[in-house]
């Protein structure tokens, strides 16, 4: 269907709804074009449903409609078989009224005072609700606090006098992409589904169960709210554990790496996590502190979650401090070194460099006097962040160019990146991924 051409006729009621959806003639609309959307988008479009996305980034949507891809591990050919199916992506959010569902996928970000951005949540609902028609579904995967979305967003829908539960549906559905595992893709990955009333949550199970093989139902919004939370607390724990215990072991001469390869050896009672750099991504470095500042609302304290936080938090600096010392064993000062950081991104293999611990690294060398590179396939050229500004483009990695540098840094152990050359022709080599594990003399670890 292009703009100009009249959209089916809208679902109404509860029945109406769920008989549309049914019949697969239901549109859905999906806010937030990124790694959350575009995989949801993909999905909806795979079983039968017409999409229809919204952006305010007018660059993403151009590219979407050419049937490009904007994000590395999304090949464009899915995005041009979307395409072709009728998928259409748009800036102009007064088209609500065209689809069936609203699903949010907007970042929720920490404030500079690291406390909840509720910012573009709120925008996108000022923006949609002077559009919203009965009959609609609204839900939101953004992470988030408890409660937000019966405090948050059903007073904008309450406000236009619809009646949630009868003419309008609201639930929680969070989102769990994690970009670039192969292992697991939206239609596999279980979606968990909050509504703010019981017809609510029926619409939302036969919705995301049309393109998810397992959808788990819980009691509200609060308890989907919730549960997302604790599944990334349970993470950013674990790994704020080993971190802790790496700087421990490298106190005591023990490669860290080691002794988890060996606990992970036990059947049972045990999970391995390992060390890094820090913490990031678009959920763990973050979620964390949405409970610990909700938390503040009841009267509690939440000390173990926020000692993780302040762990992982000062691992950049430490990588800093092991880079020093061990320029400083070699008899040279930081200032004026040329240092070659590998990998930006945050994790292994993607080109998502969101709260990257790699570049508070390199940031923190830079003030330091350090005159710091990088190189990250990728990434060919330094991102648009929002804290961070670095006119850089990613060095190739010839023997010559690894040569010309003091140190070079493993801070994202890429699949790509050619380790034994790397090891060959670097002068120092600090490593905070466990990548080299011979005893190799010119690799320190950190």
């Amino acid at each position: 269907m292009t703009e100009q051409q009249t959209p089916p006729p809208a679902a109404s009621s509860l029945a109406d709804f769920l008989a549309r959806l049914d019949r697969r003639e239901s549109r859905i609309g999906v806010i937030g074009l990124g790694y959350v959307g575009i995989p949801l988008a993909l999905r909806f479009q795979e079983v039968g449903l017409t999409v229809l996305g919204f952006d305010i980034d007018g660059e993403r949507v151009s590219t979407l409609n050419a049937g490009e891809s904007p994000i590395e591990h999304i090949p464009a050919e899915r995005i041009a078989a979307m395409m072709r199916n009728g998928f259409q992506a748009t800036t102009d959010f007064s088209r609500i009224p065209e689809v069936d569902a609203v699903i949010i996928c907007v970042p929720t970000p920490l404030s500079r005072h690291r406390e909840p951005d509720l910012s573009f949540i709120v925008e996108t609902m000022k923006t949609i609700a002077p559009y919203l028609r009965a009959g609609q579904m609204l839900s939101l995967e953004s992470t988030t606090w408890p409660g937000t979305t019966e405090e948050v967003l059903r007073p904008f829908v309450d406000a236009r006098g619809f009646v949630v539960g009868e003419n309008f549906f609201i639930v929680y559905s969070p989102e769990r992409e994690d970009p670039g595992n192969r292992n697991f893709t939206t239609r596999a990955i279980p979606k968990v589904v909050g509504g703010v009333s019981p017809a609510c949550l029926q619409v939302g199970e036969r919705l995301y169960g049309a393109a998810v093989d397992r959808i788990v139902p819980v009691s509200s919004t609060r308890a989907a709210e919730l549960t997302k939370l604790l599944e990334n607390i349970h993470r950013a724990v674990n790994i704020g554990l080993v971190n802790e215990m790496k700087i421990i072991a490298d106190r005591m001469g023990i490669d860290v790496f080691e002794v988890i390869d060996a606990a992970a050896t036990k059947p049972f009672g045990f999970t391995p996590y390992y060390p890094g750099p820090g913490l990031g991504g678009h959920c763990i470095p973050i979620d964390p502190f949405y409970l610990t500042w909700k938390a503040r609302e009841y009267g509690l304290s939440t000390h173990f979650i926020e000692l993780a936080g302040e762990v992982n938090r000062e691992m950049p600096q430490w990588v800093v401090t092991k880079i020093t010392d061990a320029l400083n064993d070699r008899e040279m000062s930081l200032k004026g070194r040329r240092i070659l950081a590998l990998g930006i991104a945050y994790k292994r293999d993607v080109d998502d460099t969101r709260e990257s611990p790699s570049v508070l690294v390199m940031e923190i060398l830079r003030e330091r006097g350090a005159i710091v590179d990088y190189s990250d396939p990728h990434a060919p050229v330094f991102p648009k962040m929002r804290e961070h500004r670095l006119d850089l483009s990613s060095v190739e990695l010839t023997p010559e160019n690894l040569a010309s540098y003091d140190a070079v840094v493993l801070l994202t152990d890429h699949s790509s990146f050619d380790y034994d050359t790397i090891l060959e022709h670097s002068r120092l080599i600090i490593d905070t991924r466990g990548r080299y594990r011979g005893g190799e003399p010119n690799v320190v670890k950190a």
